[in-house]
């Protein structure tokens, strides 16, 4: 006889997910529907729906991770990215549009104007400052007890050094494109849909430079490939099961998390800034961690660089027209001096980080570095008031940006290489020897 047939893994964590995803998901639907339902307080509200969010985030992954199989890893790390994102674009959009709805009522819109811009800085800077560290930490940690396997994998070139792939040139091209105009929003008092047309249309040339990537098999394990073994009609209604939770729950999400620092009296704005993030990038951050630790260290970073990219560009390019829409007027989104101290840091951090992988590489150092200012600027912003927060975000700023020019300075021959990798070259193109 021969051997047994092996048994392919059970995908558990799939229904884990949803099952963590249902209490929340049943809630948010439940006031839509008049369906009955348990009235819940500020800091359970919190905890369900984020983590109904977290569900529903594992989901979209692993439906785009599947997606691999049919287009570009590219534009497949790009799509992942977006919906890795989902998440963070409900919470924004909700406190947007409150900002919007204030504005059409009483000619104001207080502290919602305010809100509305949180969340999206503090994902941001924790994306940077403490997603991208934690793939090369991780990365290095598993090469050093793993070095057989890090010989066979060329993004681990050595130990405490992630190499790009070639062809994520294009997104370090598009974020540094998207930061630089960036670094002009703090100089306004108003997000507006200028900046909206300007930052959708980087965007779009991202998107249409990605199509020009060249098409890679997928490597894909677990859950992932037990749902890429799935029909594209299943893959797609993963796709909008997970979006409808997170439209069920966002709201809810982001009042249990503004409700619970009332209760606590702690300044909603921190709440909204750093503890909305830790459910809208905590998936993101998984999905990452477990590229690393399998030593796709490249698609690690990649991931979070794409959903960078996302963030800078269409996040914030669709702020003002969610505003616009609910305020029912062209004005732009009000911008007071902390939110433009606010976008001038993350601004300034983006363009470091950038200037930090003009050689398609992030060593240790470059990471340790990232995540030792995060660290020193979240203290700060806990343990200030808001003119010395002010005078400090300032001055970190400099930092960040004068560092970032020193080393586009040191290294102008890579990064007009880059440059026109990122923009010109034919990727699909097989290298030519010189």
């Amino acid at each position: 006889m021969g051997a047994p047939m092996p048994q392919k893994r059970r995908p558990w964590p799939l229904p884990l997910a949803a099952a963590v995803a249902v209490p929340g998901a049943y809630a948010g639907l439940a006031d839509y529907a008049g369906l009955p339902t348990v009235e819940l307080s500020p800091f359970l509200a919190a905890l369900v729906f984020g983590a109904a969010i977290i569900g529903a985030a594992f989901l979209l992954s692993w439906a785009a991770e599947a997606a691999e199989v049919h287009v570009s890893a590219g534009v497949a790390l790009a799509f992942l990215a977006f919906l890795a994102v989902l998440p963070e674009y409900g919470v924004d959009f909700v406190f947007t549009m409150r900002a919007g709805q204030a504005v059409a009522e009483q000619g104001e819109c207080g502290d919602s104007c305010a809100l509305a811009l949180a969340n999206m800085t503090g994902a941001n800077r924790v994306l940077v400052g403490i997603g991208w560290p934690l793939v090369v930490l991780l990365a290095a940690l598993v090469a050093r007890r793993h070095p057989k396997r890090a010989e066979d994998e060329p993004s681990v070139p050595a130990p405490g050094h992630v190499k790009l792939d070639k062809p994520m040139s294009i997104e370090v091209v598009f974020l540094a494109v998207a930061t630089i105009y960036s670094l002009t929003l703090p100089l306004r008092h108003t997000l507006t849909l200028l900046d909206a047309a300007v930052l959708l249309t980087i965007f779009g040339l991202y998107a249409w430079r990605l199509t020009k990537a060249p098409v890679e098999e997928p490597k894909l394990g677990g859950t992932a490939a037990w749902v890429a073994d799935r029909s594209r009609a299943w893959i797609l209604g993963l796709f909008l099961v997970a979006a409808g939770i997170i439209v069920l729950t966002a709201e809810h999400f982001a009042d249990g998390i503004v409700q619970s620092g009332e209760r606590l009296h702690i300044d909603e704005f921190l709440l909204v800034q750093w503890a909305a993030p830790v459910a809208s990038e905590a998936p993101e951050l998984i999905v990452a961690c477990l590229y690393a630790w399998r030593l796709r260290a490249s698609h690690a970073l990649g991931t979070l660089l794409s959903s960078k990219v996302n963030q800078w560009t269409l996040l914030v390019g669709t702020i003002p027209i969610v505003f616009a829409v609910s305020s029912a007027s062209l004005h732009g989104l009000p911008l007071d001096e902390h939110q433009r101290y606010e976008l001038l840091l993350t601004a300034a951090q983006s363009l470091f980080a950038v200037s930090l992988l003009v050689n398609l590489r992030l060593s240790l150092w470059g990471a340790a570095t990232l995540l030792s200012l995060f660290t020193v600027q979240f203290a700060a912003s806990i343990l200030l008031d808001d003119a010395a927060n002010r005078i400090f975000m300032l001055a970190l700023s400099g930092i960040y940006l004068l560092s970032a020019l020193a080393l586009f300075a040191i290294q102008h021959r890579e990064g007009r290489a880059l440059t026109r990798t990122g923009l010109i070259t034919d990727l699909r193109e097989p290298a030519t020897q010189g």
